[in-house]
């Protein structure tokens, strides 16, 4: 969960870098805490230009590759709203399995994304990515906790 999570997170940030053009608010990040994030762990790796034109390749391809799933999985979470209104028990069931099917390859593609990235991050660079990365971590679970105990 940790991992995907931080797969998720670093992918993020690399849309937020270089957003596509015509890209919404649901596939690259504009603004936010997310966002920040997102540009602290880039400003923090200190990519070389060699590196930016890399990841914008690595993550347009990853985004091209999502956008047919992730219209499927905005498709199918629509119709399991209306199961839910309508208290059909075994289409929820039904669409609950394909979300998560649907989820599961997103999250492959965002992690194949990720694990081309960090390849091309120097050694150096690949420490301080998980430093950053842990951070936030740290940070999230202080918020969540934070958000449990009040």
């Amino acid at each position: 969960m940790t991992f995907a999570a931080a797969a998720a997170l670093a992918t993020g940030m690399a849309f937020a870098q270089t957003p596509a053009p015509g890209a919404t608010p649901g596939n690259a990040p504009r603004g936010g805490v997310r966002a920040a994030m997102h540009r602290h762990l880039l400003q923090a790796l200190n990519l070389t230009d060699a590196q930016k034109q890399q990841a914008k390749a690595i993550f347009q391809e990853a985004r091209q590759s999502a956008q047919p799933i992730a219209q499927k999985a905005k498709d199918n979470r629509e119709a399991l709203a209306a199961a839910v209104k309508a208290n059909n028990s075994s289409q929820i069931q039904s669409l609950a399995t394909t979300q998560g099917g649907l989820q599961g390859q997103l999250l492959g593609i965002r992690s194949e994304a990720m694990a081309k990235f960090y390849a091309i991050l120097t050694p150096e660079q690949r420490t301080k990515a998980d430093e950053v990365q842990q951070q936030i971590r740290q940070r999230l679970q202080r918020r969540l906790g934070r958000g449990n105990n009040g």
